[in-house]
């Protein structure tokens, strides 16, 4: 952002918008995930910029814009035409409004074109020859669907707002002077506002514009946004007269909070809630690699790689059936459940001849001084149990010990001594019906 940044804005801006993304606890916090979104971002931001200084010569500067054209094919690569989508708009509404910077032209285009098309259908083209229903999977399900319809992660039209006002922190906090620098009147500060950094904001406003209208949200769809913002802000704190005090005061309060929150807050909660922060108990049940060990209904990916079982197989309650067939079919298999109700749902979905012989729970374990009440909403409010882990089911066929008494459940605390219930349906559950399957997935 900032090498790229300062031919665009200069030297100071550049600093200064690159330190203001430094310390953006959305922009640290997001880009640590194991995503896409990130590698989607460093891609768009270096075709955004490179072809802005293509086109805001005279000519066409054919290197810089063929390094935006490559860096758009690995956009594509990445996650789909919403890399060209991000890209092209901007150029093009910044030419039309302001009518700065070179025409494109027909070679222009044609080349960017050939370029990605030369990066992205070798892979495109193996997939299919792969996987049949790649190509409609990828680019229909996962690109059009989830912006035209409500695929998932459904929310409100303000949504961006709160996470692009506390992801840029603490420079939202100057945002009423920058609101008054983007719209004053005055001629010496429109003097300021100049094309480079209408073309920045005109980028990043575009991102959270296009995301905005789509049904689908997440908070790291809009991360391209955040280095083309940061880089108008960098313009408008050298071109304003905001205090260097405050600067200075505001940079080492965020820097210090983000060390806080990064090297203790988030590995404290990491280790909290980790699927396997009780080791022993997962791997007394899962290590053996005879014994089948599936998630029910979503993956448990920590588990897999903690116990370095590749074989982990995750069913949805689509694939009842399938599971119902495995564990008929096996002597022993543990359930890996993720979601809170999905042992609830296992008990009533699972075929009549195979019995769970042993529960797990794993519940969030009672912080050391935080009282009762206080320590109830914060379980509350943290989700009740392990991230992606909430109970483990051991379940067994009929064949394998028949007309056996067992004890049904192992939780936490443990059950009262020399209790036990009978292996099979227990009568004081529900018999099988298909609301199991809804109260599984929820």
């Amino acid at each position: 952002v900032y090498v790229l940044g300062r031919r665009i804005v200069g030297e100071r801006a550049a600093f200064w918008g690159a330190l203001t993304l430094a310390l953006a606890p959305g922009w640290v916090s997001m880009g640590r995930l194991l995503l896409m979104d990130s590698l989607l971002t460093f891609l768009t931001t270096m075709a955004l910029l490179s072809a802005f200084e293509a086109v805001r010569g005279d000519r066409l500067c054919w290197g810089w814009w063929l390094v935006a054209s490559a860096a758009c094919g690995l956009g594509v690569l990445t996650k789909g035409p919403v890399a060209l989508v991000l890209v092209l708009p901007p150029l093009w509404l910044q030419r039309w409004l302001t009518g700065s910077g070179c025409r494109i032209g027909r070679a222009g285009m044609l080349g960017c074109l050939f370029v990605v098309l030369a990066v992205t259908l070798p892979w495109y083209a193996a997939m299919t020859q792969r996987v049949p229903t790649f190509l409609r999977d990828f680019l229909w399900e996962h690109n059009i669907r989830r912006f035209l319809a409500p695929y998932a992660h459904e929310h409100g039209i303000w949504f961006y707002i709160p996470v692009l006002l506390i992801g840029l922190l603490p420079g939202t906090l100057l945002l009423a002077p920058f609101l008054r620098f983007l719209l004053s009147s005055d001629a010496a500060c429109a003097a300021r506002r100049t094309v480079e950094w209408s073309f920045l904001l005109l980028a990043g406003g575009w991102c959270l514009f296009f995301f905005t209208l789509s049904q689908c949200k997440l908070p790291t769809y809009i991360m391209p946004a955040f280095p083309m913002l940061c880089l108008a802000f960098g313009h408008f704190l050298v071109h304003s007269r905001t205090p260097l005090l405050a600067l200075r005061t505001g940079g080492i309060v965020a820097f210090v909070v983000l060390a806080l929150v990064h090297h203790v807050v988030t590995p404290w909660y990491a280790a909290y809630r980790s699927p396997v922060g009780r080791p022993a108990e997962v791997r007394r049940l899962c290590s053996d690699k005879s014994t089948a060990v599936v998630c029910y209904p979503r993956n448990c990916d920590s588990a897999a790689f903690y116990l370095r079982r590749a074989d982990l197989r995750s069913y949805r309650s689509k694939n009842i059936d399938d599971l119902r067939t495995l564990v008929r079919l096996r002597p022993r298999t543990v359930i890996l459940c993720t979601h809170r109700h999905s042992l609830e749902g296992l008990h009533q979905l699972l075929p009549p001849d195979v019995h769970i012989v042993e529960e797990v729970h794993y519940g969030l374990e009672d912080i050391r001084g935080v009282p009762p009440r206080l320590m109830k909403v914060l379980v509350q409010l943290m989700g009740e149990t392990a991230l992606g882990l909430c109970d483990i089911a051991v379940v067994e066929p009929s064949w394998v010990h028949p007309n056996t008494l067992l004890n049904q459940t192992n939780r936490v605390g443990g059950p009262p001594p020399g209790q036990a219930s009978w292996v099979g349906p227990r009568p004081d559950r529900p018999a099988p019906s298909p609301s199991g399957r809804a109260a599984s997935e929820q």
